[in-house]
């Protein structure tokens, strides 16, 4: 067999997933924050105010890392769903119920911060508009996976639906990714492009490349951390774990 066949079999073991989530969880984390960290460093004290915003464009260095990751995170979250439907692979269940409540949370952020953005740029906290409005439903689609997920006690079966939710939603993203180009929208269009010519001056690219970097080596820590609670839930009646729990206690 592969070795890169067998690893990912060998990946699919309750047992070695947690031994591997343990192992790089706090990786993910602690490379994550000083990624983060550093970035935010470059954002707020390295790049020059813009010249038609002022300093409040800095916080483009939290919303769009954001806004990519909500998108991304419910991608992936689609994905995994899709996988465990088809091949009935029960750690894609598990992973993609991971996933939701921290796509929820950056998609939180996503709201939140263009929110502020967009008080002194538009003269309003919030408006219908196009990117917005999907973002919002966005978020919707991530609390309505998690609503599915809890509300069957069966896990399996919760996992399943769920997932069926999420696959569903995924056609939200394009609309997402382009209603600025679609509809008439206050949203400015796209300005950053990491492939390819940017609008944004070259000096101010960098931090926002850390922070892209960053929230991602986060993310890997948070969804491992949270798949591996949901792991050892779901074998809480198994004997290697209560032999973990033996050898934690001591």
């Amino acid at each position: 067999m592969n070795p890169i066949i067998r690893w990912f079999h060998k990946l699919g073991s309750p047992p070695y997933f947690d031994r591997f989530a343990a192992r790089w969880a706090p990786w993910g984390y602690g490379l994550g924050l000083l990624v983060m960290a550093w970035g935010l460093y470059g954002a707020l004290f390295q790049v020059p105010a813009d010249y038609q915003q002022g300093d409040s464009f800095r916080i483009l260095y939290i919303h769009v890392p954001s806004a990519w990751m909500s998108m991304a995170v419910f991608a992936l979250m689609a994905i995994y769903a899709a996988i465990a439907l088809i091949w009935r692979i029960k750690l894609c269940e598990i992973l993609a119920m991971a996933c939701a409540p921290i796509g929820a949370a950056f998609t939180l952020i996503t709201l939140l911060t263009g929110s502020i953005w967009g008080k002194p740029m538009w003269g309003t906290w919030w408006d219908w508009d196009p990117r917005l409005t999907t973002e919002l439903i966005l978020l919707f689609l991530y609390l309505g996976v998690i609503g599915l997920y809890n509300a069957i006690d069966d896990r399996r079966a919760a996992a399943r639906a769920a997932g069926l939710l999420a696959i569903v939603g995924v056609v939200l993203l394009p609309v997402i990714r382009y209603s600025v180009v679609w509809w008439n929208s206050l949203h400015q269009g796209q300005t950053i492009r990491l492939l390819g010519e940017s609008s944004m001056d070259s000096s101010m690219i960098p931090p926002l490349v850390w922070m892209i970097v960053g929230t991602k080596l986060w993310f890997i820590g948070a969804l491992l951390t949270r798949a591996r609670a949901d792991n050892l839930r779901r074998e809480s009646g198994k004997g290697w774990v209560a032999a973990l729990a033996r050898g934690n206690a001591q």
